[in-house]
């Protein structure tokens, strides 16, 4: 066998694999092709590819029909040296390999045939199904239900190799009590498919060219059919509705939670936590209950992230804490806390040991370094030195109905309670500002900004204004007196 038919684990390289992404998927009741629904933050045809990318196909083809354009477009993301093959009128997955056969042209060697909605299939078990053929031959995955239900039947020889496939709507009653089913997953030499994928006929109950026809096809002519049992069934599970895609979903999700705590990760209650496929942990983390990481998330060790936290390509910091916290596109430094009720919108950049606390929304902020925006704020279009602090109940008002602009506050400054900073405005660094503070100009290092006018009480104006109410007796009780002069301005008038 020739070295460019191995690749480096040693396992034979596969002339090519055909997968199959041509179905309505009319059963999913959606606008959006069935393969292109998600499970673990990627589509089902993107898990389907990444398995067969591990065997390092010579070539790999995906045949499409249904809403071609829309799956043609995400297959340029996630296989962009894929070959689009069109399937035509005729139907059936036999007419499917049929077609992608003749676009890939010469093939000398196994040719793997799989599907775009079955995502959990992994590169392992393909590559025990190359493995397994015999060169020349037929071998398909099967796999034992407890309940068959539609798949087709394996139809075993006396001597016990397979003598076909026969679909459940063709099905006998007596072959549809065998437990054992086709997955519809096979290797295949190529000149064998050459030879009789010509041969199929669409004269059977569903009028459509039948792959499995290729089985008897080749018995016919002598050639070995074997097939390789998987035990694991989740692997050969499709998805055609969305109570499948759920089902299948939830597996992945329990598979991916417990390779996580197998590696080292804290994870309080596995079934309220998801983990997407893209996600990366490193031990040590502790992820709390009603959890959910999706995308590029990265957590560094000694993080704790929850309860009750959703977070999409956000990156953690070692030794972070994260609760009850919905962020996207965010950077959260080491020993930094966010949460609770936090709101992180994309850009958001928090240094270490810095704080995002209670109710705070943040966006396009970049947070120095031990700087904290404790509760009720809202930072956007911002940037903030170290180790300062913003009082409770800001606004960076960054909008001005038609363009936004930026706030830049400096180090080591101190912001009173309930400030408004009109962009576009710079705070030096050490400055202060007096609660209640509109900030609309800059504000010099070690300045104290305030603008705020006297107070001014008039005395009795509950008694005199609000007779007869709760709050009227209550001052009646603690000793205030009735304005009875004229000239006192009432609250309406004001101008305080």
């Amino acid at each position: 066998m020739s070295s460019d038919r191995q690749h480096e684990t040693g396992r034979t390289r596969p002339a090519a694999v055909i997968v199959l992404a041509a179905g309505a998927g009319t059963r999913m009741k959606s606008t959006r092709p069935k393969i292109l629904h998600e499970i673990a933050g990627r589509s089902l045809v993107e898990h389907a590819v990444r398995a067969v990318a591990g065997l390092q196909p010579e070539r790999l083809a995906v045949v499409v029909r249904h809403q071609r354009d829309v799956v043609v477009e995400h297959l340029g993301t996630v296989a962009p040296d894929a070959v689009i093959v069109d399937q035509d009128e005729v139907p059936g997955t036999g007419r499917a390999v049929e077609v992608a056969v003749e676009a890939l042209g010469e093939l000398d060697g196994t040719v793997v045939v799989t599907y775009g909605d079955v995502p959990l299939l992994s590169t392992d078990l393909l590559g025990e199904l190359v493995a397994a053929h015999r060169p020349g031959g037929v071998t398909l995955l099967t796999t034992e239900l407890d309940e068959p239900g539609a798949y087709g039947r394996v139809l075993r020889a006396q001597d016990d190799t397979v003598a076909g496939i026969v679909e459940f709507k063709d099905a006998t009653e007596e072959q549809r009590a065998i437990r054992e089913v086709n997955s519809g997953i096979y290797a295949f030499d190529a000149a064998l498919l050459r030879r009789v994928l010509p041969q199929l006929s669409t004269e059977n109950a569903q009028r459509e060219k039948y792959l499995t026809d290729v089985i008897g096809l080749a018995r016919a002519e002598g050639v070995p059919v074997s097939a390789l049992t998987c035990p694991d069934r989740w692997q050969l599970e499709g998805v055609n509705d969305r109570v499948q895609l759920a089902a299948v979903g939830a597996e992945l999700n329990r598979r991916t939670v417990e390779g996580w705590m197998r590696a080292g990760v804290t994870v309080v209650d596995p079934a309220t936590t998801w983990i997407g496929a893209d996600v990366t942990i490193e031990p040590d983390v502790t992820v709390l209950p009603g959890t959910q990481l999706h995308g590029r998330t990265t957590v560094a060790t000694g993080a704790t992230v929850g309860p009750d936290s959703t977070l999409t390509d956000v990156v953690i910091g070692a030794g972070a804490t994260v609760v009850r916290t919905h962020g996207s596109g965010a950077r959260i430094g080491d020993g930094a806390t966010v949460g609770p009720f936090a709101y992180l919108r994309p850009g958001t950049d928090l240094g270490a040991d810095g704080k995002i606390g209670t109710f705070v929304e943040t966006k396009n902020a970049t947070i120095g370094a031990g700087s904290k925006v404790p509760h009720l704020s809202y930072v956007g279009d911002a940037t903030i030195g170290t180790n300062s602090n913003i009082g409770a109940a800001s606004v960076f008002v960054n909008y001005d109905g038609v363009n936004k602009h930026h706030t830049t506050i400096g180090s080591d400054v101190r912001m009173g309670s309930d400030n408004m900073y009109v962009a576009p405005v710079t705070v030096g660094d050490g400055a202060y500002s007096g609660a209640g503070t509109v900030i609309r100009k800059d504000v010099p290092a070690g300045a104290l900004a305030i603008n705020v006018a006297p107070q001014r009480n008039l005395d009795g104006w509950v008694t005199t204004n609000r007779t007869g109410t709760a709050a009227a007796k209550a001052a009646e009780r603690a000793g205030a007196t009735t304005d009875s002069t004229t000239d006192r301005p009432t609250a309406e008038s004001d101008p305080s």
